[in-house]
């Protein structure tokens, strides 16, 4: 049987949002709605959270969630890469659980759209597949071939040189951006390659809807907006 950790990363020091994993978004913390999911899902062993802030970890346990262990202030710095993060928690587990994981699921606090059933069809596609790695994406919001950098002079160039005459986007081949929400990844390949997306990565593709990543206070008022909706519709 396949083991399969859920990691939920959560660090204190928010910059563009104050307590931002915390704070309350609908009616719930921003961090519960990714733990209901995860402890839905009857495929992951475990849900944990890696936080360095005692007030995430207090508000993680009322949620259900296991909070293990402190995340080091190191792994909790403006430029920790989250590689580091995850290397932390499962070295952690391995020395003081002797628990290690076949996979490990990155789940950030910040997508509150994803379903239980992402969750499971990622976890289905690695399994049919033997996937080294499994990551949600969407399809780019800006294609690369409508983008543009500045020359010398202060003129506009396309950032792509292409030789597409016609730039309609329904002309265009479809590009994919990673959307934050899921990534499933075997153990043993994010501590030798180091990368969510090893060689060999497959995607799964999210709808825009289910694909927000909140990281200003607009995506915050955005969310707030859709969930508050949702609500009045399912009474």
């Amino acid at each position: 049987m396949i083991e399969i950790i859920g990691l939920i990363t959560a660090r204190g020091n928010s910059k563009s949002i104050p307590q931002k994993n915390i704070k309350i978004l609908a009616g719930r913390p921003l961090i519960a709605w990714t733990i209901e999911v995860a402890l839905q899902c009857k495929d992951l062993s475990r849900v944990i959270v890696s936080t360095d802030d005692e007030k995430i970890a207090e508000v993680s346990r009322q949620w259900g969630a296991e909070v293990p262990f402190v995340r080091p202030t190191e792994f909790a710095q403006d430029d920790s890469s989250h590689i580091s993060v995850v290397s932390h928690a499962i070295h952690w587990l391995k020395e003081k659980e002797r628990c290690s994981p076949d996979y490990i699921m990155l789940l950030q606090p910040t997508s509150p759209f994803r379903t239980v059933e992402d969750i499971q069809t990622v976890i289905q596609l690695a399994k049919e597949h033997q996937a080294v790695a499994v990551v949600s994406v969407c399809e780019a919001t800006k294609h690369p071939y409508k983008t543009y950098k500045l020359t010398e002079n202060g003129t506009l160039e396309y950032f792509i040189p292409s030789n597409i005459e016609y730039l309609y986007r329904q002309a265009l081949p479809k590009v994919y951006e990673e959307n934050g929400a899921i990534y499933l990844n075997k153990r043993s390949s994010l501590l030798k390659n180091k990368t969510f997306l090893p060689k060999g990565t497959l995607p799964y593709i999210m709808p825009e809807e289910r694909s927000l990543d909140i990281d200003t206070p607009w995506d915050f008022y955005v969310a707030e907006l859709v969930l508050r909706n949702q609500r009045n519709i399912e009474k």
